[in-house]
């Protein structure tokens, strides 16, 4: 383990100490205990309609760039990436050996390509879901108030998101490599998300996504005590997600659960909710994921040397 990876780890530790000892943790962990059996049943399969349709969207990017991956290895390489993302800082690991292990087709640059134009997706739909539900916010008053820092946030966020894409874009004029890295950027988002064979698959597979993963969210509030309303769960659920993307702690722990906790009172909630909210959906996460600790299993059993043949004596 590396310095950066165990700061990581301490920067984890130290927010969650901080949260749990100013935000009165027992009442959390009370409502955390309590959680209704069937809503986190209803979280675990939301969690598990968002890997398999992950491992599709996956599939989908990966054909559209010359690689052909059976549906069943795609599904099981995103639950083994899953499983080291979620136990290793910085959350892109396991992905990065997604792409290592697909390279053989395609070669290790298209296979990359395709890991990276699929996560990216994922986030690009997540920030559009976010727009529409500020939107809706700002054009329907009288349901969810936002104070003006939560607006402030959000309007940064998807400035952000636009700058990047039009860096992208305006990135091709570049001379050198990086002109030409941005054209093959271009090229490949192009291919793999406006293709008119590919649109149409890619809009609806991460709307499914998005939505299943919002969903499970909502899920795991509502087990803990707290409902809330579609608007609601668009407008603050990614704003909490969106915290775990941020390598400062492991998968997000920490980060996710104060977001919660600033979160929560403004639909009526306590910040003890927020954190009783987050931890739930993050073990439901956590255990959504333990079919990849089979899938390493058996390629460790596949991949693991033959006895050598015990040999006569002359």
């Amino acid at each position: 383990m590396n310095v950066t990876r165990s700061l990581q780890i301490l920067v984890a530790l130290a927010v969650m100490a901080l949260l749990w000892f100013g935000l009165d943790g027992q009442q959390a962990l009370h409502l955390l205990v309590r959680a209704d059996p069937l809503w986190l049943a209803a979280a675990a399969l939301a969690l598990t309609a968002q890997t398999v349709l992950s491992a599709m969207r996956w599939r989908l990017t990966a054909r559209q760039l010359g690689q052909t991956i059976p549906l069943t290895r795609a599904i099981c390489e995103y639950y083994l990436a899953q499983v080291v993302n979620q136990s290793l800082p910085g959350g892109v690991v396991g992905d990065a050996g997604r792409a290592v292990r697909a390279r053989h087709q395609a070669g290790l640059r298209r296979a990359g390509a395709a890991v990276a134009i699929e996560r990216l997706a994922g986030q690009v739909a997540l920030f559009l879901v976010l727009a529409a539900g500020a939107l809706t916010v700002t054009l329907m008053p009288g349901g969810l108030t936002l104070p003006s820092w939560v607006m402030g946030l959000i309007g940064a966020l998807l400035s952000v998101a636009l700058i990047a894409m039009l860096a992208i874009g305006g990135a091709g004029q570049l001379p050198g490599r990086a002109g030409t890295a941005a054209r093959d950027l271009r090229g490949a988002l192009r291919v793999t998300l406006l293709a008119p064979g590919a649109l149409p698959r890619q809009v609806a597979l991460n709307l499914a996504i998005t939505g299943a993963n919002l969903a499970a969210f909502a899920f795991c509030a509502a087990a803990t005590g707290t409902m809330m309303s579609p608007v609601e769960t668009a407008v603050l659920v990614p704003l909490i997600l969106l915290t775990m993307i941020l390598p400062l702690t492991v998968s997000g722990w920490g980060l996710r659960e104060g977001a919660a906790a600033g979160l929560f009172p403004l639909i009526g909630a306590s910040a003890q909710a927020g954190l009783a909210a987050s931890l739930a959906f993050g073990l439901m996460f956590l255990a959504s994921t333990l079919p990849g600790l089979l899938v390493l299993l058996a390629q460790r059993r596949v991949n693991r040397p033959a006895p050598a043949a015990i040999q006569a004596d002359p």
